[in-house]
């Protein structure tokens, strides 16, 4: 039997699971958990505390934290009582937290520490309370502001009522409203029932990576995004798992090596930067070295060939690999797969890669070494997977398959359309939105795709990104960016060009990666200073023609600006979710890219003026010729 609710989905694994650890957590250097059994009774003590402060059904309270174990206890408490979860992401700066806080008629806020609380204690319309999971030491308390400890105090009286009150919320309850990236705008809040949540679990589950009670999760990305919400919270408690808590992004690798995660749910970028980090491993190292892992990768290629072209059936019955085939993958595992596992954990048994395009080369490199990376689509408001790679046969270059309890096709323009249990009830307070947004019960996703013969979708990018020529061609930006985004030189870049001849890049250089070359040839490291260099903006040059060499000559840009400034969400570029917010993009450099394509030179960017596809040829190692 299929539970009501998403708390009466983790109850029913607290019954199973009481004593094994749920959640942990490193602080002041010490390793922390919690049971099953201890986390019901925090959300039980957290439900009994709001409960008392007035929060009941349909109330809408809002979560601003990093990832942190009180989050899904507040998560689930504020479920319990029929109200709403409204997750706000740390990183935004006040006007926006006001903005969502005001906009899904918030009342009470669960915050994390006295940064978070500055940026809500003022302007918020209808917030009463507020509660402050890290008070700092001089907060003082008051009927509107104090900390989670006193709200556990208020909750330890238990809350009469309180089983029957979660088992009574059914499926199509509201259980939060999670407020999309806003690339192109003012963010709406999506309404995602427990119904919708619920049937996503049970769409990935088995369709995907089954999830096991063995295994270790580490959670780094924002629990504020529906992404972590679902895979890295919901699925786990849904069977038993355990959830570390990464102390930061920046420690990231060392917490890998510590809580030796056996699935790692992340984006893109993190995959690129443990490959990039590979791979100056070994360009740096000896030519014998480079050798045997070249090989090791075309071993590892050729496992991944046999996999993708056999039927599971196949699998089941032979149950190994051809006998010539296993050994040299055995001794391939050995010399070099093992290393590079070991310095992800050494447990991984699978890798789930979402919130924007993965590039295909990346993905097999991964495939090679005996990581399988699962590449996935899917929305806020579909809650969120619409597609994903099966374990079984995972397709590099596409997003996989639909969940079986969805329908996915295609409008005559290529948009993809979705129909199903997960798909939203709408925007909160915009039924103008609301009603844009689907077409005879169908929800409008507005990306392009493409199905494959076998059923695999593809996405090609957003409808509204993809950029018509003077020419009359069309380009589809996203797979040239994450076709530059592979350089180990380049952390970020923007394809631009709608209306003109050409297109041209804007490329956010790798410092991490740039300046230990520069070094080398004694170029000065200030960002500014550095892409000055001939020799540096030679590299970035070179870098971008290598990558996009593959493309036709019309998608490949004529012209690239080489930037010293980072995106980040902090300064408005990326989103909570590190989408590029190409319209601010756009904005932001619109002078730059006006006399970039009126061919003035620009020093204090330094643009690469020369047209180099027509003046440089590529040869197949990346080298150039005039």
């Amino acid at each position: 039997m299929k539970p009501n609710n998403l708390v009466d989905m983790v109850f029913r694994t607290v019954q199973r699971y009481a004593d094994k650890t749920a959640l942990a957590w490193k602080s002041e250097a010490h390793y922390r958990r919690l049971t099953y059994g201890e986390f019901w009774q925090a959300i039980r003590r957290t439900a009994s505390g709001l409960a008392a402060l007035g929060v009941g059904k349909d109330d809408k309270v809002a979560i601003l934290s990093e990832n942190h174990p009180k989050w899904p206890v507040a998560d689930l408490a504020i479920m319990s009582l029929g109200a709403v979860s409204v997750p706000i992401h740390a990183t935004l700066p006040a006007d926006q937290v006001l903005y969502i806080l005001n906009n899904a008629d918030c009342e009470t806020a669960i915050v994390q520490n006295g940064a978070q609380l500055e940026k809500v204690v003022h302007g918020a319309d209808r917030l009463r309370r507020i509660v402050v999971i890290e008070p700092p030491n001089d907060m003082a308390e008051n009927e509107r502001v104090f900390g989670f400890s006193k709200l556990e105090e208020i909750g330890a009286r238990p809350l009469e009522n309180w089983e029957a009150t979660w088992r009574d919320i059914g499926r199509d309850h509201l259980a939060t409203i999670i407020h999309t990236s806003g690339t192109t705008g003012n963010p709406k809040g999506a309404m995602l029932t427990h119904g919708n949540i619920l049937a996503n679990i049970e769409g990935v589950q088995f369709w995907m990576l089954e999830a096991r009670p063995d295994d270790v999760l580490l959670s780094h990305l924002p629990l504020s995004h529906v992404f972590e919400r679902m895979a890295g919270q919901f699925v786990p408690l849904s069977v038993g798992a355990t959830i570390a808590y990464a102390e930061s992004i920046d420690a990231l690798p060392r917490n890998l090596l510590e809580w030796r995660p056996t699935v790692l749910v992340s984006v893109p970028l993190l995959f690129e930067k443990v490959y990039a980090r590979v791979m100056e491993k070994i360009e740096s190292g000896t030519p014998l070295r480079r050798k045997i892992f070249d090989w090791a990768v075309r071993v590892g290629m050729e496992r991944y060939d046999f996999y993708l072209n056999h039927s599971v059936d196949e699998f089941i019955r032979r149950g190994e690999l051809p006998g010539p085939l296993r050994r040299r993958w055995k001794l391939a595992d050995k010399l070099v797969y093992s290393k590079v596992k070991r310095e992800l954990g050494g447990r991984l048994r699978g890798l789930i890669s979402g919130g924007g395009g993965l590039n295909p080369e990346i993905a097999r490199f991964f495939w090679a070494v005996d990581l399988p990376v699962l590449e996935g689509y899917g929305l806020t408001e579909t809650s969120p997977v619409v597609a994903t790679n099966p374990m079984v046969r995972a397709k590099v270059g596409t997003v996989g398959k639909p969940l079986p309890n969805l329908e996915v096709r295609l409008a005559p323009d290529g948009e993809i359309l979705v129909r199903g249990p997960s798909v939203m009830k709408g925007y909160y307070k915009d039924e103008a939105a609301t009603k844009e947004q689907f077409e005879d019960g169908w929800f409008k996703t507005g990306d392009l795709g493409e199905i494959d013969d076998d059923g695999y979708l593809k996405i090609l990018d957003r409808k509204k990104r993809i950029l018509v020529l003077k020419t009359g061609k069309n380009v589809a930006p996203q797979p040239v960016e994450n076709a530059m985004n592979q350089s180990l030189y380049i952390k970020n870049s923007v394809l631009v060009g709608h209306g003109q001849k050409y297109v041209i890049a804007l490329i956010v250089p790798d410092f991490e990666q740039l300046v230990p070359w520069a070094r080398q040839r004694g170029i000065a490291e200030e960002p500014k200073a550095l892409i000055m260099d001939d020799r540096v903006q030679s590299l970035l040059r070179q870098e971008v023609a290598r990558f996009t060499q593959r493309f036709a000559r019309f998608e490949q840009p004529k012209k690239v600006l080489i930037l010293s400034a980072d995106w980040t969400t902090e300064t408005g570029e990326l989103t909570p979710s590190l989408k590029v917010r190409v319209p601010e993009i756009e904005k932001r450099y619109r002078d730059l890219i006006q006399r970039c394509y009126a061919e003035e030179v620009v020093p204090e960017y330094q643009m690469a003026a020369n047209e180099w596809a027509a003046s440089v040829e590529v040869h197949p190692k990346g080298g150039t010729k005039a």
